[in-house]
C-alpha cells in the first residue's frame, strides 16, 4: 500500500509519529509536508495529498491539522475524494466499510498519538464492503458530477 501524508504546523509532530507507524506496517510513505512547526496554510497540504490520491500515486491519504476540521473541509472540495475526520476507531472502520473513504483526517490536538495510531491502522486495514454501500457511494459520485 502507498500512502501520502500531509499536515499543517498544528499536525507536524503527529505526522512524524504516524510516518514511523506506517513504515513499521510496511506502507510506502510519501511526505507531502509541512516539514516544521512554522505556520503554514492547511489547504496547500490538503491539495498535495488529494492530488496524490487522485493521480494514483497513493492508494490513500492522511491529513492532520489541529482539529482535523480544516483539512477535512479542504480535502472534500476535490472531486473523487471522500475524506473522513475520525477521532475514534469505530468511525475509522465504518468510513472504510460503508463510504470507501480514501483520505483520513485527524486532529492532532484532540486525538492522542496512541489513538491516532490505532485509527490509522484500522483505516488502512479495512476494505470497502461494497454491495448496497457501493450504490450509496455511486450516488455521491453522481452528486459530484452534477455540480
Amino acid at each position: 500500500m502507498k500512502v501520502t501524508i500531509g499536515c499543517d504546523h498544528g499536525g507536524y509532530e503527529l505526522k512524524e509519529e504516524l510516518k514511523g507507524l506506517l513504515r513499521d506496517l510496511g506502507v510506502e510513505v510519501t511526505d507531502a509536508g509541512t516539514y516544521s512547526k512554522e505556520s503554514v496554510h492547511y489547504p496547500v497540504y490538503a491539495e498535495k495529498v488529494c492530488r496524490s490520491v487522485l493521480g494514483g500515486e497513493a492508494d490513500r491519504g492522511i491529513l492532520i491539522c489541529s482539529t482535523g476540521i480544516g483539512m477535512s473541509i479542504a480535502a472534500n472540495k476535490f472531486k473523487g475524494i471522500r475524506a473522513a475526520l475520525c477521532g475514534d476507531c469505530y468511525s475509522a472502520k465504518y468510513t472504510r466499510l460503508h463510504n470507501d473513504s480514501n483520505v483520513l483526517c485527524i486532529g492532532a490536538l484532540v486525538t492522542g498519538a496512541g489513538l491516532a495510531k490505532e485509527i490509522t491502522r484500522i483505516f488502512l486495514s479495512t476494505d470497502f464492503m461494497g454491495g448496497r454501500h457501493k450504490t450509496r457511494v455511486d450516488m455521491l459520485t453522481e452528486i459530484e458530477n452534477n455540480q
